[in-house]
């Protein structure tokens, strides 16, 4: 697990943050300041909630994000190569972004994959054209 702690108060707007205390807090006996945490899972979308005092610390993940050229499709995996000549083989996302990468490999269109890595995950979360 790559990430740091950071106080819960220091935490913004469209940041990241590990959230997976998923029960109801009470506020404490000397009434500290408390924050509502409300995130979506990076690579699933699900939902996640999280009631954390403001002095709490809390961990924030290493997250990656980074370009990749989709080289070959092959049943449900994707080859892919970046500019560093690193390549990768990753499962194409069983959503939209997958079936659009697809159409788009088929079409044979420049397809560029955005390929996010955080907590030992790594998976397909974008793409765009190569215009």
């Amino acid at each position: 697990m790559t990430s740091v702690p950071k106080q819960a108060s220091a935490f913004r707007k469209g940041g990241h943050i590990i959230l997976k205390d998923h029960k109801t807090h009470k506020t404490g006996k000397h009434g500290h300041a408390k924050i509502n945490f409300t995130g979506l899972d990076i690579f699933t979308n699900n939902k996640y909630e999280e009631l954390q005092s403001a002095t709490h610390s809390m961990q924030e993940p290493e997250v990656n994000k980074d370009e990749y050229d989709v080289i070959d499709i092959q049943e449900e995996f994707v080859s892919l190569a970046n500019l560093e000549g690193e390549s990768l083989e990753l499962q194409i996302p069983k959503n939209e972004i997958g079936d659009n990468l697809r159409k788009g490999f088929e079409d044979e269109k420049i397809m560029i994959a955005i390929v996010t890595s955080a907590m030992g995950q790594t998976k397909i979360t974008q793409f765009k054209e190569e215009k």
